[in-house]
């Protein structure tokens, strides 16, 4: 997290809202939040209802509800994930060793141009 203000007084973010407002979990907070934006956007261009959406997902209406209004309290990182391979998406998890100087590895969704 940016500690330091530059010449104008403010601070950098660090790239996660979520770490600089310092919430709990703020990693898993921020990659919750990339799938979910990933998921939206495919049911929005597939133009799909939140019904047809819920059928693909083999969830109920209310879930999708809650996942369309950014409402992630109640999915984990992996239901998201399998989400997106329902929706004929791939998720490829990469691990590799932390770039210096940073000491703690993290965690970074991004998803790639449809």
């Amino acid at each position: 997290m940016p500690k330091t203000k530059n010449k104008s007084g403010v601070t950098p973010s660090s790239g996660n809202v979520f770490a600089d407002l310092r919430i709990r979990n703020a990693q898993e907070k921020q990659a919750k939040v990339r799938l979910a934006v990933a998921i939206n956007q495919i049911i929005q261009v597939r133009k799909l209802s939140q019904m047809a959406a819920a059928r693909r997902l083999k969830v109920n209406q209310p879930k999708v509800s809650a996942l369309s209004n950014y409402q992630l309290d109640g999915f984990s990182v992996e239901r998201l994930m399998n989400f997106l391979t329902a929706l004929d998406r791939d998720v490829h998890i990469v691990i590799r060793r932390t770039a210096p100087p940073r000491k703690r590895g993290r965690i970074l969704v991004t998803a790639a141009q449809a």
